[in-house]
């Protein structure tokens, strides 16, 4: 058979646009000193690999090649340009020139990466930009992409210059010195500029390397022999070719001068690497995953490597992988891919070989460009034979041949390109090669044919239509490659393109339908040879109505009108062949049965595909060009049952039906629709697997995609068995990963794998959706809580997506989620879209108001802008307690002191005003202030960034260093941000020597790097402690601050690690003595030094010293206990480095100071000790129990040692005042208890120890109690704390308070008033603590007023003041939304911050360093949570019942909780439930892990973020609009309720509501639901010029959309309206007998409907909510409807008669009138007739047995179990009434 030949389209001649691109920046076009290289790619290679086909496309859905551009990458020098189509996408630059590039994909990446080859070092780029630089150990030559990662082919030779296909730029030049590289960022905070290590030896072996990842190692390659892996050496394997989807790669051998196929392989059993090729190996090296190359083919067929190699497809859809090689044939080797059960695993074998002739070849996609073939696009083949012709070839079968336009190639390109002249090519010209194929594009070269030496070359961008625009004819196409004999459909697609299909049309729609008319053409020559021996064509037309039907007027009418029951068929030709095919000779020829065997082959083929078609309501259109030609094929077989269901189906068809002969044997259909009412009505095991189309039962059926996943629905939902991939039904299925305990719960899990969405439910037939609809709201209430995102947005769930999203893996979301709003109702789409915050600082940002301070000034910023947002707002709406924090926190505006008024006043006078007496100028003032405000401003910024980049850290360090930008960098590190520092920058800031700045760094660095022992750190933190510096050091003079902060970052660095050097060195520093002339900050030193020694040993006990007894003695020994040796107790000899240093003014013995000792060693013993329940350490903690002890030991250690027996003894701290009173030793309570009697005793001095005592001990007391209830809000330790603060203030000043205690009073005259100002304001403090992030208003009124008193009300140091902003900074920690941890770290950083020794001036660090204060960082964390509306995206108050675990002091307990609101710690938490009835419930479990909410990052945290989506059900407003519930729609449409006599009136009630003209509807429904389409609705069926005075429709939409948005249902709105109109519209054709329906799919719809119904009442389905989603009186209703319809219709019974009577069926009844026929056609399919020689063979069998006078009535209701009874009992009385004649 000779093949077509076609005209080539020719797009424009070519030229690479990077130097379009290049000419557009102003490079010069002579500009040619560099060369350059480019490739060609399409849009999928950098495609997601998420973002596919749109869901469900059927496959169906055309496009021009022209819709989406080829993407170039540009390579010049070290430049890459990336542009797509005609404009530029990025630019990519390098330090180096680049060898090649090319794209790859790796694992760990949704994203392609660019990978580029340079000289000395391997670049990936991001899409984003981003880029990582790997310098390479070893020459490379090429690299290659694979599913696996990026192979690089290693070099032995280095000037050896290497020839493969792909474009290499530059030789590798090894000669040149290596540039130095400038480190370049990855991502924000790391370096991208990774080492070249490889650790493995078999990598410096290997030939070849695989890079997994970007920051990985590059891993060698082994090669399997028997059973072994080897390393890969051979170097002569140069490596020509490689596959980014199947793990392929190809080799050429030039001493063997053979090709090569190998497959790669990921090995995982390390055991079988040969030990002999690697040395010294550590077993750690075989935990990487290995990659074997196994040779699968190999050829000696070429004497050069194949010039290209491309994967193509042969024609039975097997692949193949092409060599083109220079002897000028292009080689094939088709390979089986077996892909393994767990969808990684792949095994490839070679089947066979084949070549063609060709000078130059490319792959394509033209015949099949939507079928995919395994992993594998299908694509065909365009040749440059010898003769230099075109050829396309889809495997070996050669499809047609195309021809240059005339003048390409001479001048410019014709205008009218299309023109219908079929000429050779121009005289001279030829083409030379084909390059640069993208799908259907590709380039080909021309030259001019000239005889001399500069012959000109041409290259122009040609394009091949893709086959077909027509989506029918695409889809007949596929559904017949995949139904017919390979052999078979190769002669079809020979027959079909050379009759000139899919040629090019300048009219895209004359196009398609030129494509289709081309197609049925070739269907009805395959139809005449099967009729007749001879070869016969339409003949031409012998009279005028022949030449009239045979028209183009005709054809182009009955296109117009498909519905006029006037076929787009050639009629006249087809009746000469329908009439000649009754005469069939007794022998017929092998090639009639071949034809007829053919087109049975298509007829059961494109039936299939009708079937699938049937299930979309867009392709109605398609489906009456199909049963058209279905029609003819099944009549031209002789299949009179398959012509019987066309016609049922679309009655109209009947009119180009003529006689035809019906074989013997009848073959019965395949019907989807009948197959589901089965499984509906009797389970899917009872129904019949032969009604589904074979095809379906096919895996890989892209033709039958659309039936085969509602079949599988379908048999999920009712209960089909799971056999490997394959279902008990025989239909392959997916299902997604997640708990399905139900079969609706599997039904979602699988529509989520088929990605079938809303979408894809709106185009089922009504009838065959709703069972999809019933298991979503099946599973709408409580779905598992491990389903991916899609499933929630799928069931209606859009909080439950939010929650499953990762909101700190962005990058996971886009791998592991496929795209959401495909899986949403379309009406949605306008509604938020659903994102993740990135960071927990997006809380804020959901939903933002911002609201301004009124009271504020607007010229000021201070810095708190931030908490006045909507989430602050529904929390603190409702008073001005935000309002009232700014104006106290403000630290903007200068503050006014009232001084003397004197105008002599001299500045000596002046300096008394100031706080602290020991400055030396007044400028000293705001030293620490600032300090403190900029730890404040960093604090707030630090949350809201993320992870900070060393560049911003860098761009805003001052020129000059400050107080400010040290406080900036506390906060960065206490947030851990100064880890990306390097060591230069930390130098570059030492340098400046400015000792706040350095002991900021010291802190920040510790804080960032806590707990990690960084030596790097540690060494920059001793060369800070000149004590341990060695004796030939020089000797450095550091002031006692940066000591100070030097030992408290040592215990940072080393927290919890309890190394032995460290805490050996830390508890000596404990008692170091002064070495200089500064002693006053020498307590401080003790106390950092003891709080450092606490954090190394946190609660590790006994554990923490190797050298135990003696340790804790030393400590003992430096609080003064009296419980140590005597003989060891209170001296201590000088050191070697105390003797080697000079000594100071102040002159010490060799006994140790306590009072400089004692507070760093009692606040280690707590540290190391806390929560260990250990009395005997606690016991030695002694608290004076006599008049001796008291006057011995100072009252401040009194209360540290409350502090820490109480932080020891955990367990008892209890929230009461007989834990307080028991603390209080016997001798204390009985001198309170006289001097609250007023006993006369005269000793004076007794009387004072006594009240001293116990103020402190009360204090000590209230710390612990704060630091064991710490940001738990618990109302016990609230109330007690606050009344003692009362009871303190009230002994300052006497204040109104209304509860009555019985605390000792008058303890003013007994102790100073600074002493009850301290223990007033740590009580507060501790108060605070408790109640941090609540802004508790009680608890904030007090503060209020301590903050007003002035000097002359009490005390007032710098310090008090310092407390009372701290206690309000705690008490709204974090804007609120932070609060504190009692986890060990958190413990111990608030007991270090809350120090109970209060500064007396700005400068003064003798006791405490300041910046010790903001330690309390480290204990806050975010227990937030705030619930979102999430179809709106604001913030919204929300009922929860939190439930906490059951501990050692009470059991398991749930108490209520209204968002926004601050969650108990997560050791406690057990879970968190959505309660109330205006939101979907949903239950977050909580994991028992011993972590800290902080750690973000952790993905098993439920709610990370801070944020709780929560979705509110339709019917419902929100408690702000509603806070009581009055208006919910039940309760307005249900106002006059009670007053009727029925419940009834509700509907009649909303009704009332929604009457014409009252526009309440709308604004009801909107009060509601946000869902667009049913406020369009609600307002739009209240209009009675829409309805046109239509009562009963108006009364129904009110019912409806009442029903809809009561149930929360609104997706059965458009059901309803169906269903409803269907029945209205039958009613209107019966009465006034206008067609309105020409196809009766309307009806098996409804039956489905009906079947589901029956479903629910016999239990094949379980109910929700107590029924169906339908309700079952309203389809009882749809059925009345249609039965009285159909007993309405006139002439049912003679169209019955003729119908069972006919023996020439349909042939007698295509005279009959429509107006009969239609209804008739109703009745058949209605109940479920069937043809007429069932009947006849059912009477038959029962007449044999019956007398014919006898009903047959219950035969026949077994013979024809699916007819409905009212139809076998009018059969029963024709077959009577015939049988009576």
């Amino acid at each position: 058979m000779s093949i077509g030949v076609r005209q080539l389209t020719v797009l424009r001649e070519f030229k690479p646009f990077g130097l379009t691109a290049e000419e557009q920046d102003g490079k010069p076009a002579a500009d040619v000193s560099e060369k350059y290289a480019y490739f060609l790619f399409g849009s999928e290679v950098t495609r997601e690999r998420d973002d596919l086909l749109p869901i469900d496309s059927d496959f169906s859905s055309t496009g021009s090649p022209f819709d989406c551009g080829d993407q170039e990458l540009f390579i010049r020098g070290n430049r890459i340009i990336w542009s797509k189509g005609f404009e530029v996408h990025k630019r990519y630059s390098s330090s180096n020139n680049i060898v090649t590039a090319c794209w790859c994909r790796m694992d760990a990446f949704p994203d392609a990466l660019l990978c580029v080859l340079e000289i000395n070092n391997l670049s990936v780029y991001y899409v984003s930009g981003e880029v990582i630089c790997i310098p390479l150990p070893y020459t490379i030559t090429n690299i290659w992409p694979t599913p696996f990662g990026l192979l690089l082919q290693k070099s032995t030779d280095e000037h050896r210059s290497v020839k493969t296909s792909s474009s290499i730029v530059y030789a590798r030049d090894t000669g040149r010195a290596p540039k130095d590289y400038r480190s370049r960022r990855y991502t924000a905070n790391q370096h991208n500029y990774l080492e070249p290590i490889v650790k493995e030896v078999g990598a410096s072996l290997s030939s070849h390397l695989i890079l997994k990842h970007p920051m990985g190692e590059l891993q060698a390659t082994y090669i399997e022999e028997r059973g072994k892996l080897t390393v890969m050496k051979d170097y002569e394997e140069r490596t020509i070719w490689t596959s980014d989807v199947i793990p392929l790669m190809t080799s050429y051998n030039k001493d063997r001068l053979q090709h090569s196929v190998w497959l790669v392989e990921a090995a995982d059993n390390c055991n079988n690497v040969d030990a002999g090729t690697l040395t010294e190996q550590s077993p750690s090296d075989f935990c990487p995953q290995k990659f074997s190359l196994r040779r699968i083919w190999q050829g000696k067929c070429s004497q050069f490597a194949a010039s290209k190699v491309f994967f193509a497809t042969d024609s039975d859809g097997v692949p193949i992988i092409c060599f083109l090689l220079q002897e000028q044939k292009l080689l094939s080797v088709r390979l089986q891919i077996d892909e393994g059960g767990d969808g990684v695993s792949i095994d490839v074998r070679p089947l066979m070989i084949w070549s063609i002739p060709a000078i130059s070849a490319a792959t394509v996609t033209v015949t099949r460009p939507r079928v995919k073939v395994g992993r594998l696009t299908f694509m065909d083949i365009i040749v440059l034979d010898c003769e230099g012709s075109l050829l396309l070839y889809t495997g070996d079968q050669c499809l047609c041949k195309y021809i240059l336009p005339v003048g390409v190639g001479s001048g410019p390109i014709p205008v009218d390109d299309n023109s219908s002249r079929l000429s050779n090519l121009s005289y001279g010209i030829k083409i030379v090669g084909i390059d640069d194929a993208v799908e259907g594009r590709f380039n080909i070269t021309l030259n001019s044919g000239r005889m001399s030496e500069h012959a000109v070359m041409q290259i122009f961008r040609c394009t091949l239509h893709c086959s077909p625009s027509s989506s029918l004819a695409n889809d007949c196409l596929m559904a017949m490659a995949e139904g017919l004999h390979s052999s078979s459909y190769s002669h079809f697609l020979r027959v079909l393109w050379g009759s000139g299909f899919s040629a090019s049309s300048q009219n895209n729609e004359s196009n398609v339908e030129s494509q289709w008319e081309s197609f049925l053409s070739t269907v009805h020559r395959i139809i005449d040879l099967h009729q007749s021996s001879r070869h016969s064509f339409p003949k031409i037309p012998s009279t005028s109505w022949d030449f009239l039907i045979s028209s183009k007027f005709h054809t182009s009418y009955g296109k117009q009108v498909p519905n006029s029951c006037i076929s787009v068929v050639n009629v006249s030709g087809c009746r000469d062949s329908l009439s000649a095919a009754v005469h069939v000779p007794d022998k017929r020829s092998p090639e009639v049965i071949y034809y007829r065997q053919l087109s049975s082959e298509m007829l059961d083929s494109l039936h299939a595909l009708y079937e699938n078609l049937k299930l979309n309501n867009l392709r109605k259109q398609d489906l009456w060009k199909l049963v058209v030609l279905l029609c003819k094929i099944a009549a031209s077989l002789g299949e009179a049952s398959y012509v019987d269901y066309y016609v049922r189906d679309f009655p109209c068809v009947l009119s180009d039906i003529y006689f035809f002969q019906r074989t013997v044997t009848q073959r019965a259909p395949p019907s989807l629709f009948h197959w589901l009412e089965t499984c509906l009505r009797r389970g899917c095991h009872l129904a019949d697997l032969n009604y589904l189309p074979s095809l379906i039962f096919k895996g890989n059926s892209n033709a039958l995609c659309w039936a085969r996943k509602v079949v599988c629905f379908y048999s999920l939902l009712l209960g089909a068995e799971r056999n490997g991939k394959k279902l008990s039904t025989g239909v392959y299925y997916d299902i997604a990963k997640g708990t399905a305990q139900t079969p609706e719960e599997l039904t979602v899990l699988a529509m989520v794998a088929e990605r079938f969405g809303h979408p894809q439910l709106d185009l089922l037939p009504v009838g065959v959706s709703l069972p999809l609809h019933h298991a979503l709201d099946k599973c709408r209430d409580s779905p598992p809580s491990d389903w991916p995102a899609a499933a929630y947005v799928l069931v209606g769930r859009e909080d439950l997506a939010m929650a499953s999203l990762k909101p700190f893996n962005q990058q996971e979301n886009i791998q592991n989620n496929v795209n959401l709003t495909s899986f949403s109702p379309a009406y949605r789409l306008h509604l938020r879209p659903v994102t993740v915050p990135s960071f927990v600082s997006e809380n804020t940002r959901v939903g933002i108001t911002k609201v301004e301070d009124a009271d504020a000034t607007k010229s000021v910023e201070d810095g708190m802008e931030h908490i006045f947002n909507s989430n602050t707002q529904l929390r603190f709406g409702r008073d001005l307690r935000l309002n009232e924090v700014r104006r106290l926190l403000c630290s903007a505006r200068p503050v006014a002191i009232q001084t003397p008024a004197s105008p002599t006043a001299t500045d000596q006078d002046f300096q008394q005003v100031n706080l602290d007496p020991n400055l030396r100028s007044i400028s000293e003032l705001k030293s620490w202030p600032e300090f403190h405000n900029g730890v404040a401003a960093g604090l707030k910024l630090a949350p809201f960034q993320g992870k900070m980049s060393r560049t911003w850290i860098l761009y805003n360090k001052p020129q000059e260093p400050n107080f400010s930008h040290a406080g900036l960098l506390l906060a960065l590190g206490l947030h851990e941000h100064l880890r990306v520092l390097m060591i230069s920058d930390v130098y570059r800031y030492l340098a400046q020597e400015h000792d706040i700045t350095t002991c900021a760094l010291l802190l920040g660095l510790s804080a960032s790097s806590r707990g990690t022992m960084d030596p790097a750190i540690s060494k920059i933190l001793l060369v800070h402690i000149p004590a341990r510096h060695p004796s030939n050091f020089p000797e450095l003079e550091l002031p006692t601050v940066l000591q100070s902060a030097a030992l408290m970052g040592i215990g940072l660095l080393y927290e919890g690690s309890a190394h032995p050097l460290t805490t050996k060195i830390l508890l000596g520093e404990i008692g170091r003595r002064s070495g200089g002339d500064n002693v006053l900050e020498r307590e401080g030193y003790a106390v950092a030094a003891g709080c450092a020694l606490g954090l190394v040993a946190l609660g590790r006990g006994s554990d923490a010293f190797s050298f135990m007894d003696a340790s804790i003695d030393q400590l003992f020994q430096y609080i003064g206990s009296k419980g140590v040796n005597s003989e060891k107790s209170f001296h201590i000899g000088p050191s070697s480095d105390d003797q080697s240093r000079s000594i100071g003014q102040m002159l010490e013995g060799t006994h140790i100071n306590v009072d400089v000792t004692a507070p760093g060693a009692t606040i280690a013993l707590a540290l190391i000790f806390l929560k260990t329940e250990s009395e005997v350490v606690a016991s030695r903690l002694h608290i004076p129990t006599s008049h001796f002890e008291l006057q011995y030991l100072r009252p401040d250690f009194i209360m540290l040692r409350i502090i820490a027996r109480s932080l020891i003894m955990w367990s008892r701290i209890c929230p009461s005042k007989g834990w307080v009173d028991s603390l209080v030793p016997a001798v204390v309570n009985v001198g309170i208890v006289r001097l609250t009697n007023e006993t006369n005793d005269n000793d004076e001095f007794d009387r004072q120890a006594l009240v001293q005592a116990y103020v402190n001990i009360v204090t000590g007391a209230c710390i612990s109690i704060g630091l064991k209830y710490a940001g738990t809000r618990n109302g016990d330790a609230q109330e007690l704390l606050y009344n003692y603060a009362i009871y303190f203030l009230s002994e300052i000043k006497y204040v109104s308070h209304s509860s009555k205690t019985d605390l000792p009073k008058g303890l003013l005259h007994h102790v100073d008033r600074g002493t009850l100002e301290i223990s007033l304001h740590l009580v507060i403090l501790s108060l605070c603590v408790v109640m941090a992030g609540s802004g508790h208003l009680q608890t904030f009124r007090l503060l209020r007023y301590l903050r007003s008193r002035s000097s002359v009300d009490g005390h007032m140091s710098y310090g008090i003041q310092m407390g009372i902003s701290l206690a309000i900074g705690f008490l709204f920690l974090g804007g609120g939304v932070r609060t504190f941890s009692t986890r060990d770290s958190a413990v111990a950083a608030l007991l270090i911050a809350l120090y109970p020794r209060l500064p007396t001036g700005p400068n003064d660090n003798r006791c405490h360093l300041q910046a010790f204060r903001h330690l309390y960082v480290i204990a806050a964390e975010s227990r937030w949570l705030q619930t979102v509306d999430v179809d709106t995206g604001l913030p919204v108050y929300s009922s929860l019942e939190v439930t906490v675990l059951e501990t050692d002091q009470f059991s398991e307990t749930s108490y209520s909780e209204v968002t926004p609101c601050i969650l108990p710690e997560r050791s406690t938490l057990k879970n968190v439930r959505v309660c109330g009835p205006r939101y979907w419930p949903q239950v977050i479990d909580f994991l028992h892990e011993g972590k800290s909410w902080l750690n973000y990052a952790v993905k098993s945290y439920p709610l990370n973020g801070g944020l709780l989506y929560v979705k509110r059900k339709v019917g419902f407003c929100s408690y702000v609009d509603d806070p009581i519930g009055c208006q919910s729609l039940l309760s307005r449409a249900m106002h006059k309720v009670f007053d009727k006599p029925s419940l009834n009136n509700s509907s009649s009630r909303f009704r009332d509501e929604c009457k014409p003209g009252s526009n309440k509807v709308g604004q009801l429904v909107g009060t509601f639901s946000a869902d667009p389409s049913l406020i369009a609705f609600a307002e739009v069926c209240c209009e009675s010029s829409w309805n046109n005075g239509d009562d009963n429709f108006q009364e129904f939409c009110s019912q409806v959309i009442f029903e809809c948005v009561s149930n929360d249902r609104p997706a059965l709105l458009p059901i309803y309206l169906s269903l409803y109109t269907t029945i209205a519209s039958m009613w209107e054709q019966v009465k006034d007998g206008r067609i309105v329906f020409h196809d009766l799919s309307f009806l098996q719809s409804l039956k489905l409907a009906l079947a589901y119904n029956e479903a629910l009442k016999s239990g094949k389905l379980s109910t929700t909510r107590g029924g169906g989603i339908i309700q079952s009186t309203f389809l009882e209703s749809i059925k009345k409807h249609v039965e009285g319809i159909l007993s309405s219709s006139s002439g049912l019974r003679d169209c019955l008669i003729k119908y069972m009577n006919l023996e020439n069926w349909p042939h007698n009844l295509s005279g009959f009138h429509e107006q009969e026929a239609i209804p008739f056609f109703w009745y058949l399919q209605w109940y479920s007739l069937p043809p007429p020689h069932v009947v006849k063979e059912a009477a038959q069998k029962i007449r044999a047995r019956v007398p014919s006078s006898s009903s047959m009535l219950p035969l026949l209701r077994l013979l024809l179990p699916n007819t409905h009874i009212k139809a076998i009992s009018q059969i029963d009385e024709l077959l009577l009434s015939s049988g009576s004649k």
